[in-house]
């Protein structure tokens, strides 16, 4: 029996950010990738799920650092002891900095300084299960996609059917382009969780996805 890389979803904070609790389902070591939620509630379903599971949380990893991803972050850190983990590119947008961006989003939560910098091809291992950082940036200099076996979770780099804004500070059409390319290399049967918005496939992405299908042209 080959054993699985849990996911769950939590659409949360005003923006709907896709929060998402993934374990090991043999030893329950788990990691929270953009806990972005902004609501008592929230982080109380949250919790729920991780302690009535039994899960063992490692890490917070960040695909990158816009507040609706990581002010959640602090709550998280606070309550189970363990390091925030985001791209060296985008370090600079949690802490002092990452405080009045959230207030410019309107988002009274922010998140401290991230523990460990992240580089692309590092390996996040958490059980019998590991996580390949892939930099893809675009949508912000340091955003990273996480591939595992048989998914990939991309932030606001790839969305179903659509693809992250470039239109912030320290966006870039021609970055974004590139990571898509990359990512346009990898198997169609990868299951893509995105930042925002439902879950879909590489293959279905490189069949009907737009922005994908304009970069084979």
């Amino acid at each position: 029996m080959k054993l699985q890389m849990n996911a769950k979803i939590f659409a949360v904070g005003m923006f709907l950010t896709n929060c998402y609790i993934v374990n090991c389902e043999r030893t329950k070591e788990t990691v929270i990738i953009d806990p972005g939620f902004t609501e008592q509630h929230e982080a109380k379903e949250i919790f729920t799920y991780i302690y009535e599971n039994a899960l063992k949380p490692k890490v917070i990893i960040n695909t990158h650092g816009h507040p609706d991803h990581t002010c959640g972050n602090g709550k998280i850190k606070k309550t189970f002891n363990i390091p925030i983990l985001v791209h060296k590119n985008d370090a600079d947008l949690l802490g002092e900095t990452g405080k009045k961006l959230a207030g410019l989003f309107g988002i009274k939560d922010y998140s401290p300084q991230a523990d460990t910098l992240l580089e692309d091809g590092a390996t996040i291992d958490f059980g019998s299960q590991s996580l390949k950082v892939i930099h893809t940036p675009g949508h912000s200099t340091g955003s990273i996609s996480l591939l595992g076996k048989r998914e990939i979770f991309t932030g606001d780099t790839l969305f179903a059917g659509s693809m992250g804004r470039v239109d912030f500070p320290g966006s870039s059409l021609e970055e974004m382009n590139a990571s898509l390319k990359r990512l346009m290399q990898l198997p169609d049967y990868l299951t893509v969780y995105a930042g925002h918005g439902p879950p879909t496939t590489m293959g279905t992405e490189k069949a009907t996805n737009p922005f994908l299908l304009q970069l084979e042209s």
